[in-house]
């Protein structure tokens, strides 16, 4: 009996998390030097983009900010109409007034300096701005709240994105976070340790539109789920006798 309740005990100090494979970041000697812009998102085919052209005369920004038919009034004014473009296969949109041009491979505000040139000739000192509006990424596995989650501009990381779902749960394995991303039409797997300093300086650190991150289950989860619910019950009552006849035994 003896044996039987030391096993059960080496069975649970067995499934206990260490700290190395629980704490994010752990201290070492690695060098910081991730930089956003180094790693800032391209635009894509399939890239949905809201775009407003402003100016100090409101007038002259017409031809380049398509109104909704259906807005007349008061309501065009308060409440103006920014159209979308959608990047074709090719890379091109089809813009007012300067036609077809290509944003596919710009960053955002790389895409926001090429239209403020294309418009200059039309209107002195515009303003632009661009909005991605299928920026989401997408949270699975051993998290609180698995989903998906849309992004109001370009920037976010895998920290906040984790976040975003909640963190992940003592169940989820830390040192080998999956991020698929999908470049040139080929969909790419990267791996990440979050216990170790060197995943502040890894290339999917910054997330792109449409990546998708796995948190994998943890031994332990795996093997709870092999357990039935009366697996479990019967686990607890011998747990209970073993304890008692300990103290019998005492």
């Amino acid at each position: 009996m003896r044996i039987l309740l030391g096993f059960i005990i080496l069975v649970f100090l067995g499934s206990c998390a260490s700290r190395k494979e629980i704490v994010y970041f752990q201290a070492d000697s690695t060098a910081i030097n991730t930089a956003f812009e180094m790693q800032a998102p391209k635009l894509q085919a399939g890239d949905i983009l809201t775009i407003s052209v402003t100016a100090d005369d409101i007038k002259v920004t017409a031809p380049f900010n398509q109104i909704n038919a259906y807005q007349v009034g008061t309501v065009q004014n308060t409440n103006p109409f920014i159209p979308t473009y959608t990047i074709n296969n090719d890379g091109f949109i089809d813009f007012p007034k300067i036609g077809k041009i290509k944003l596919s491979g710009l960053t955002r505000l790389e895409a926001i300096e090429f239209i403020r040139e294309k418009i200059k000739p039309y209107i002195i000192d515009p303003g632009v701005n661009i909005s991605i509006q299928n920026f989401r990424v997408t949270v699975l596995g051993e998290v609180l709240r698995p989903g998906t989650f849309s992004i109001e501009n370009d920037r976010i990381s895998l920290l906040e994105a984790l976040s975003l779902a909640g963190d992940l749960t003592i169940n989820g394995v830390r040192n080998n976070i999956l991020v698929v991303r999908e470049e040139n039409g080929t969909k790419n797997e990267y791996r990440i340790d979050l216990t170790n300093r060197n995943a502040l300086n890894s290339s999917v650190y910054f997330l792109k539109q449409n990546d998708i991150i796995y948190v994998e289950p943890n031994g332990a989860k795996i093997q709870s789920s092999k357990y039935t619910q009366n697996t479990s019950i019967f686990v607890s009552i011998a747990g209970l006798i073993i304890t008692i006849i300990a103290v019998i035994v005492k």
